[in-house]
């Protein structure tokens, strides 16, 4: 029974139970809005486009980051991780290339708003299925280096779910850090911001502004940018001097990612919500070219 287990350090009953609803509300939440999105496109004829398979792409990594909160709820309820150390290094390892997987989809779709606004190229099949492959394959390598003990995962400072450890600040966590941050973080977040300032500059231009384009730059720094900073904060100082529930905010804040990316690639697409409006109802939206046009 989980009352035979002792509460976690710097944590109360009430506050367990807490984090765990939060995380558990995230998970159903995001993953029910990411589900549509992934049965929407493999329903709806119309949507199946190059340019939707990155949107999916985007989605399928939020999915799998809403498997991730639920088993860190589950395991919230219960008070202590249930699965052992192995589990504790599969629960890292999933989360990790689904959230790389995810910023790294995000910038793919910027990549391909900028052509379509910028320089009216078209995406082909072949170009979209090679940088969604390339996009998960990458993922699974840097999220597979701490398992070869390049980095190690470890607990959470609630200790019933897993990521990248940070407490120890070693040589070995900084060097990994550092080289897996450049090129799952920064680089993405270079072709994310450069790609919607030229789409913004075309926009600006002709006058019509098709949708918001520092929505997506915005999601990504508020939703990524607090874990960022204490994991790089963890590189030059002692992290474990920062009280547990404080350093458990931004992995919180890091799980609404599934939630407000469904807003932004999907909901928030012209083409894609009236594709998720006839699955759900049957009903065409006004003839709109479900091309890829609109996003």
């Amino acid at each position: 029974m989980a009352t035979s287990y002792p509460l976690p350090e710097g944590f109360t009953e009430l506050e367990i139970v807490g984090i765990g609803t939060v995380l558990l509300v995230e998970a159903l939440l995001g993953f029910c809005l990411n589900g549509l999105t992934v049965i929407s496109f493999r329903k709806i004829k119309e949507l199946r486009t190059p340019g939707n398979f990155l949107v999916l792409s985007v989605a399928l990594a939020d999915c799998g980051i809403c498997i991730n909160a639920f088993i860190a709820a589950f395991s919230s309820f219960l008070r202590y991780w249930p699965y052992g150390s192995d589990g504790c290094q599969i629960h890292g390892f999933q989360g990790f290339v689904t959230a790389l997987a995810s910023i790294s989809s995000s910038a793919a779709v910027a990549w391909d708003r900028y052509h379509h606004y910028c320089t009216r190229s078209k995406l082909q099949w072949s170009t979209a299925v090679s940088m969604v492959i390339f996009v998960w394959v990458f993922s699974a390598f840097w999220s597979m280096m701490p398992l070869l003990g390049w980095g190690e995962y470890d607990y959470e400072p609630l200790r019933t779910c897993c990521t990248l450890d940070y407490t120890k600040g070693d040589r070995n966590y900084v060097t990994f850090l550092f080289a897996m941050a450049i090129f799952n973080f920064v680089i993405p977040v270079f072709i994310m911001l450069t790609a919607y300032q030229s789409i913004d500059q075309k926009f600006k231009k002709s006058g019509q502004f098709k949708f918001n384009t520092s929505l997506p730059i915005k999601t990504l720094v508020i939703c990524w940018g607090p874990y960022c900073l204490l994991c790089f904060y963890a590189a030059v100082e002692n992290v474990t001097f920062i009280s547990p529930k404080l350093r458990m905010i931004p992995a919180i804040i890091a799980k609404t990612v599934p939630t407000v990316d469904a807003f932004v690639y999907a909901l928030g697409n012209e083409n894609y919500r009236g594709g998720i409006w006839q699955f759900l109802t049957g009903q065409k939206t006004e003839k709109a070219e479900v091309d890829n046009k609109t996003k």
